[in-house]
């Protein structure tokens, strides 16, 4: 009762205009959310269907399921050796920290780690330390990792597919598969975690146009060769968009959704939070965690995303082009790389001379991911994907009308580039069992949080399992 006389109070001390600005909003948003309810009550999109590889389309395609080792060879690490040494640095300005990109300063010392005590022959065990394995779908090698749980008497094992983004890969869950795969109150999961076609280890599309609505059909028909009916879905970044269009493509197999990255539609109603959220969030369904993250919001929010998003706008472009350099120089690409998982674990690592790195990860971790890339060749292809999401408005692409009705679980980590309240996700993800307001982390939730994330995907599934 208190609360709501604060409110009140703080109503009627606004002025005319912001009187007039609220109520108008107000009305509006009614509307809005009437015209928005009526047009996402279609609860599928299409499969649709696709060809990928090389040349013409055969008349049947293998769809055997092949093992695969990640392998390596002294000249490999030769050639490594021998590019990293012929490096050309460029000095960094005084006192510029992260400000202007990766600092040369410290690349030299991460550079220096990789070229004399980095051990890639060690790193492609831990690699090999789970099942790897291959199978051609659409034209495509796809790579995927497959880790069931040591079998315990009464446990409950649950299908699980884990997606990563860019610039990860599937090494990103290697901290929390034994955290997944181990046995929680009679609970346990089999993870499957594939690579996305043209990262890592799967084959990169031949052809244009796959985009994440291709990735999508691609992953249902590996769970569904797998022989699994129904499943859980997890993904953060790219993986966050791939697994939602897996919940829409066949909600009928997908038992639950859970994500560490919330994309909503824009809209009215967005525009609505903006506008009264930071006068009476409770008429716009904000919380004081949300209000705290969001506002000011331009400051915030809009201003840093302008100045964190220049690689999408080049790579969404012209990514063969941007792609030369780093595909051939091995330094070039670890600082596009992991400049990525300084700014995007904290953005106030900018003012850190070595970026923060080193707080969240180690640096053979960080440099297995990049070397995923460089021993592939994958980095060019990898970007691709961006162009072929962001070709045309992706707000006019069926998924981005269509709504996700299965039970979805909402992880929002407070490092993550732009924080998307529960009521905003609502716009989309229509039927919501957990939010949770994370303590710690940012975008690379698995690979920064593992223990975190981990018991944030379990209460989900319980919630939907209700066990």
């Amino acid at each position: 009762m208190q609360r709501l006389q604060v409110l009140k109070q703080d109503f009627f001390s606004l002025n005319t205009t912001q009187h007039l600005i609220i109520g108008s909003a107000v009305a509006a948003g009614g509307l809005l959310a009437y015209l928005v309810h009526k047009r996402r009550q279609i609860k599928s999109i299409p499969l649709g269907e696709g060809w990928w590889g090389a040349g013409d389309k055969p008349l049947s395609e293998d769809d055997k399921i092949y093992p695969f080792q990640v392998q390596t060879s002294d000249q490999e690490i030769e050639d490594l050796h021998e590019r990293i040494d012929k490096t050309r640095y460029t000095d960094p300005l005084e006192d510029s920290c992260f400000q202007y990109g990766f600092n040369s300063t410290y690349l030299k010392k991460v550079v220096h780690y990789w070229r004399n005590q980095f051990d890639w022959k060690k790193q492609v065990a831990v690699l090999n330390k789970y099942p790897h394995f291959k199978t051609k779908i659409e034209g495509l090698d796809v790579h995927f990792i497959h880790v069931r749980p040591p079998h315990r008497e009464g446990q409950r094992v649950l299908p699980l597919m884990l997606v990563h983004g860019w610039p990860g890969s599937f090494y990103e869950f290697y901290r929390i598969l034994p955290l997944l795969t181990e046995t929680q109150d009679g609970l346990a999961f089999e993870v499957i975690c594939p690579s996305i076609p043209g990262y890592g280890f799967s084959e990169a599309p031949h052809k244009q146009g796959f985009d994440s609505l291709a990735a999508a059909r691609v992953f249902l028909t590996l769970m569904e060769r797998l022989g699994f009916s129904q499943f859980y879905l997890q993904g953060g970044d790219w993986g966050s968009l791939i697994t939602t269009n897996m919940a829409q493509m066949k909600p009928q197999s997908v038992k639950g959704l859970h994500v560490n990255m919330m994309m909503s539609s824009r809209g009215l109603k967005v525009l609505l939070s903006l506008l009264i959220g930071p006068y009476l969030p409770f008429l716009v369904g904000l919380t004081r965690e949300d209000v705290r993250r969001l506002f000011p919001f331009f400051e915030r929010n809009v201003y840093e995303i302008l100045r964190e998003s220049g690689y999408m706008h080049i790579q969404a472009t012209k990514p063969d082009t941007a792609g030369c350099g780093v595909n051939d120089s091995p330094v070039g690409l670890a600082a596009y790389i992991l400049e990525k998982f300084s700014t995007w674990t904290d953005l106030k690592n900018k003012d850190l001379v070595d970026g923060g790195l080193e707080r969240k990860f180690s640096l053979d971790d960080l440099l297995t991911n990049v070397m995923i890339y460089w021993t592939t060749g994958s980095i060019v292809s990898s970007m691709r994907f961006y162009k072929e999401n962001l070709k045309t408005n992706i707000d006019n692409r069926v998924d981005s009308r269509v709504g996700i009705f299965v039970p979805s679980g909402l992880a929002a980590f407070p490092g993550e580039l732009m924080h998307c309240p529960r009521s905003w996700a609502a716009i989309r993800y229509r039927n919501i069992r957990s939010y949770t307001f994370m303590p710690r982390g940012g975008h690379f939730a698995a690979f920064e949080e593992p223990k975190l994330l981990a018991s944030d995907i379990v209460q989900f599934v319980k919630k939907v399992e209700k066990c």
